[in-house]
């Protein structure tokens, strides 16, 4: 799981990187697709992933404002801050957490720790195909998706 948390948290950083050449203007356009902008959607995985995590550590929800992160300076700051909790979890992650119960404070429903992990995974993988498709409106290099090549299988 480690591995995979790892993996998203290093595109994203690619795709921050790779967004600082964009202006402002095109960073907060409205896309008429996903949750709005290239920020916003840069927003929304950084809060998602904080809120699931918050969540299995059974804590309650910060409910976080994105007009106090609507930049990539305050974006970037952000995820930087809250992977450090994040990265605390994943760092002892076991497999017999898999199948222990959550109920997040915001729903009525319960799931499984394990089910979490894996949905903040493919949740990121989602948008950042969304990011792709914009980067190439703007003329700009996507992000490699690629898992190979990346050594995380300890060559």
């Amino acid at each position: 799981m480690k591995t995979l948390f790892t993996y998203n948290w290093q595109v994203r950083d690619e795709w921050l990187q790779a967004f600082e050449s964009i202006s402002e203007v095109e960073l907060l356009r409205d896309r008429k697709a996903g949750v709005g902008s290239i920020l916003k959607t840069l927003f929304h995985i950084i809060d998602v992933e904080y809120s699931w995590i918050r969540a299995i550590k059974n804590e309650p929800d910060l409910a976080l404002q994105y007009h106090e992160h609507n930049n990539l300076k305050y974006i970037r700051n952000l995820s930087d801050k809250l992977r450090l909790e994040n990265k605390e979890l994943i760092d002892h992650w076991s497999t017999h957490m898999e199948f222990e119960v959550v109920k997040p404070s915001w729903m009525d429903k319960s799931f499984y720790k394990g089910e979490i992990l894996r949905h903040i995974v493919v949740h990121e993988i989602h948008h950042v195909g969304q990011l792709s498709i914009w980067s190439k409106e703007l003329g700009i290099q996507a992000v490699s998706s690629n898992f190979i090549g990346r050594e995380f299988m300890g060559r």
